[in-house]
């Protein structure tokens, strides 16, 4: 993959950007709404994500700036060749420090399988690999993590992983939903419980320090009007 990137002049121009552009690229899903919300000023965040950072009582979400964003972002793991493709990975900054941010949209979809299905009664290595790395990576267990919602898990370690690379201590792992009735929220619940986190929406919570790096979890509820773009 190219590390070259081109800034976009719409939100049309992030569906060329999906693995699959006929089956994700639907009025009311979640990668068209996400894109429409944050085209809308894309020289800053959207304004639901503003109001939760300004509420923090945290310093480095208070006057947070974000300084480049890029979507459907892949970041490649151990075990297999199928990458963590995030909805949206931010680069922001504040009170002066940087902060890897990996955004994952939802609407109505749940957040994949749980780990054990996701398994199988007879994992490939590769599968085995990966598990290792991401449960090493977030301290935690096989046993503790066996029935999250593995996409939670690869969204999380992505955005610790771009943290790294840019010497960043601070990562994010947020999720933007668009849902009515919350989809998934039950499932987040469930994985930040694992770090002695107790989940809100419309909240920042953390940090936890994982790996070397302080890494924070947010839900964020969207404004409906774009689910109709």
């Amino acid at each position: 993959m190219s590390k070259m990137f081109t800034p976009t002049k719409s939100a049309e121009n992030w569906g060329k950007l999906l693995a699959d552009y006929d089956k994700q690229w639907k009025t009311g899903y979640s990668a068209k709404t996400l894109a429409y919300c944050w085209e809308e000023n894309p020289q800053a965040f959207p304004k639901c994500l503003e109001n939760v950072f300004k509420k923090s009582s945290m310093p480095i979400f208070q006057n947070i700036e974000l300084l480049f964003g890029f979507p459907e972002y892949k970041v490649h793991l151990p075990g297999g060749n199928r990458a963590s493709q995030n909805d949206i990975f931010v680069i922001a900054k504040g009170d002066g420090e940087l902060i890897a941010i990996m955004v994952e949209g939802k609407v109505s979809e749940s957040f994949d399988k749980t780990v054990v299905e996701w398994l199988g009664n007879d994992p490939s290595l590769g599968k085995r690999e990966r598990l290792t790395f991401l449960t090493k990576d977030l301290q935690l267990t096989e046993k503790e993590v066996s029935d999250i919602r593995y996409q939670l898990l690869h969204r999380t370690v992505s955005a610790m992983l771009e943290a790294k690379k840019l010497n960043a201590p601070n990562a994010l792992m947020l999720v933007h939903s668009f849902g009515e009735n919350y989809e998934g929220f039950d499932d987040y619940h469930a994985f930040v419980k694992l770090f002695g986190l107790h989940a809100s929406k419309e909240e920042i919570m953390g940090p936890v320090f994982l790996n070397g790096i302080h890494v924070y979890f947010g839900w964020v509820t969207g404004n409906p009007k774009f689910l109709i773009k």
